[in-house]
């Protein structure tokens, strides 16, 4: 399996929403350069008898969808190293001016996020997990996320384009999004599909590279 440093090293290079959190912790305790000559992400501070790793945070936006949990899975296992932190972002959409009122039809959100949550711990321990469920606009909200926890590694999932849906209507909302973030959030920002099973592994787009094969 190809480790969080060497596939990095191939790649380069204040809310009034309401929100909740939720982090698994564990007792462990630059400039991104254009897809080659990146130094390792894991970056020390002091000597070699006295180093401290300076680790960094993983950011994966979360929600319902298959390529949102692939996106996740590949985030742990590809760039999430043991001390790490990884925060899965799980987005409400405002509600209408008319349904501010009444009680928030997003009850399951914090289930969702803490049960992916959850997983991702079960599956590497010795990386610390957070869960975050924020109301707000999709797009300023990742943004603002990003510059609040100094994200060092945004990962967005990408699904499958449809022919007829791009011949008729162009990209889609999502890839319109995954575009945006990467060309406009202030950190590596990576876009993730998953290929079908015959072919195998993932495509990888960054603000350089788009639909980087990548066999793993």
């Amino acid at each position: 399996m190809t480790s969080s440093g060497s596939f990095l090293r191939q790649l380069s290079g204040r809310e009034a929403w309401q929100s909740t959190s939720k982090r698994w912790a564990t007792s462990e305790r630059s400039s991104w350069k254009q897809m080659e000559g990146l130094n390792n992400i894991n970056m020390y501070v002091g000597g070699e008898s006295g180093g401290v790793v300076v680790r960094k945070r993983v950011m994966v936006l979360v929600d319902e969808s298959s390529h949102a949990k692939h996106a996740m899975m590949w985030a742990l296992t590809h760039v999430a190293n043991k001390g790490d932190l990884l925060t899965l972002l799980h987005i409400i959409p405002p509600l209408p001016p008319s349904n501010r009122g009444s009680e928030q039809s997003s009850s399951t959100s914090p289930y969702l996020a803490n049960s992916l949550g959850s997983l991702c711990k079960a599956c590497k321990p010795e990386v610390e997990v957070e869960a975050l469920v924020i109301q707000g606009p999709k797009l300023a909200t990742v943004v603002s996320q990003v510059k609040k926890l100094e994200v060092s590694v945004l990962v967005l999932g990408q699904k499958k384009p449809s022919a007829l849906f791009n011949c008729l209507c162009g990209n889609s909302n999502t890839e319109e999004f995954v575009e945006q973030c990467i060309n406009g959030v202030e950190c590596l920002t990576i876009g993730v599909r998953k290929q079908s099973k015959g072919i195998g592994g993932y495509l990888i787009s960054t603000r350089w590279q788009k639909n980087f094969w990548l066999l793993a």
